[in-house]
C-alpha cells in the first residue's frame, strides 16, 4: 500500500518507515509534505461532498461545462 492510499484508508497506521521508503526513492521532505497536504485536502473535500450528497455530472454534463469554460475562459 502506498503512502497516499494508506493516508486515505488507514492514516493511524502511518509509520516513519513509510516516509523513509519515500526518501529512499529520492523524494525530498518538501515533496512528501506536499503530497500529504494535497491528499488530506482532497480527502476532506471528498468527504464533505459525500456528506452533502454531491453528484458527479454525467458525460454530457462534463462536456457542457467544458464548452462553457472553453468559450468564456476559466
Amino acid at each position: 500500500m502506498n503512502l497516499i492510499e494508506k493516508l486515505t484508508l488507514t492514516p493511524d497506521q502511518i509509520e516513519s518507515a513509510d516516509i523513509d521508503a519515500l526518501r529512499a526513492e529520492g523524494l525530498s521532505d518538501e515533496a512528501i509534505e506536499d503530497a500529504i497536504h494535497v491528499t488530506v485536502l482532497f480527502n476532506i473535500l471528498d468527504r464533505v461532498a459525500d456528506s452533502l450528497g454531491f453528484e458527479i455530472p454525467t458525460s454530457s454534463g462534463f462536456a457542457g461545462m467544458a464548452d462553457v469554460l472553453l468559450k468564456r475562459g476559466y
